[in-house]
């Protein structure tokens, strides 16, 4: 039987131009074959319910979480929030704090960078020059060591797809529950230890810099949650 999925979303912040939510581990961001509950279709019944708006509800997605995973996402409620909001992801502007709970333990300070390809759902290392093959860049702010487990701070520079994952599955230390990319642990037994715990960005209109931030999910271990809740300032 497939596990119950929220149905309602966590609003970290709202106002005329954005949705700022806390997507839950398990939870797509968009409509997917499953027909599982979703970011977008649930971001859009929200504002259409809170202001009575008749007919389509404007929503617009700038940027994707991968469902395992969890943390901060900004919706656009305007089109032309969502240019300018892209428009930062572009200009690399967009500050994203991720928590990670890995196997073994890598070096703090670490600079990764490598060329990524995606096929048939999986993400892969090429060479540089390889067609199609995108750029994919991270640093490793913080270490925290678990036993065999490590609890890392990573700054992305891109936001490749499943970049984390597979950078840091491909260097020996895969994600806590990540079995797509050569993990041996599980964490609740259908998601993985990903948490985008920060993002930071300007306001499309008002210019002013924001920042939200996100607990750790329940369901990490008790003692890396309180290191990961303390690494994100909260």
């Amino acid at each position: 039987m497939r596990p119950r999925q929220r149905k309602e979303l966590a609003v970290l912040h709202e106002d005329n131009h954005l949705l700022i939510i806390d997507k839950p581990a398990g939870m797509p961001s968009q409509p997917d074959r499953t027909g599982d509950p979703d970011v977008l279709t649930l971001g859009k019944a929200l504002i259409k319910e809170r202001y009575n708006k008749p007919g389509a509800v404007f929503l617009g997605l700038v940027h994707r979480l991968d469902r395992p995973s969890s943390g901060v996402m900004v919706l656009a409620r305007t089109s032309k929030s969502a240019s300018r909001l892209s428009e930062q992801f572009r200009d690399k502007t967009i500050r994203k704090t991720y928590l990670a709970l890995l196997e073994g333990v890598p070096e703090e300070g670490a600079v990764y960078q490598d060329w990524l390809i995606k096929e048939y759902e999986r993400v892969k290392l090429v060479p540089q020059g390889t067609k199609g093959a995108k750029k994919a860049s991270l640093k490793i702010i913080k270490v925290i060591r678990f036993g065999a487990l490590s609890l890392v701070q990573v700054e992305l520079e891109t936001g490749r797809s499943h970049q984390i994952r597979i950078q840091f599955s491909e260097r020996g230390h895969p994600l806590v529950g990540d079995f797509r990319y050569r993990s041996r642990r599980e964490l609740d037994g259908r998601n993985l230890a990903l948490h985008a715990g920060v993002l930071e960005f300007n306001h499309p209109t008002k210019k002013d810099r924001l920042r939200f931030a996100t607990l750790v999910p329940s369901t990490w271990p008790e003692d890396v949650q309180e290191a990961g809740n303390r690494l994100l300032g909260m």
